[in-house]
């Protein structure tokens, strides 16, 4: 019966990432047919991405995709639209108006810091065109 038990966790975990590379594998697929039959600059999927992910937390769509795929639907870009707008909404409840502008960074300011100190970095090290 232990067995049985450990075989059925082990089934559901392997379950969990499939779903996460499922879902994960789409919407990059997503972006890439983008960038080659639309022509646009990775620039423009970038903040399509963006918006969309922080429209669908909007409409309470995006929690649950993150309930269902996990780390697929939380590591592409997406996400970041997501984080922004749930901690606007989050702290727009608490403080009212002002609370729009003072979430938005609640979720997102450790990654926001992580880029331009990374970004800074490889500027020192590397000699930057232009």
């Amino acid at each position: 019966m232990c067995c049985l038990k450990y075989k059925r966790k082990e089934a559901i975990v392997e379950m969990i990432f499939l779903k996460a590379f499922v879902v994960g594998g789409l919407i990059c697929a997503l972006g890439q047919f983008i960038l080659d039959f639309f022509k646009l600059t990775p620039a423009h999927i970038t903040c399509g991405f963006v918006v969309t992910g922080a429209a669908l937390d909007v409409f309470g769509l995006y929690d649950r995709l993150i309930e269902f795929a996990g780390a697929g639907a939380q590591l592409p870009i997406m996400s970041f639209g997501h984080s922004v707008i749930h901690g606007a909404m989050e702290k727009s409840e608490q403080l009212g108006f002002i609370g729009i502008g003072m979430g938005m960074f609640d979720l997102t300011a450790v990654g926001i810091t992580a880029a331009i100190l990374f970004a800074f970095i490889i500027a020192l090290v590397f000699k930057p065109k232009g």
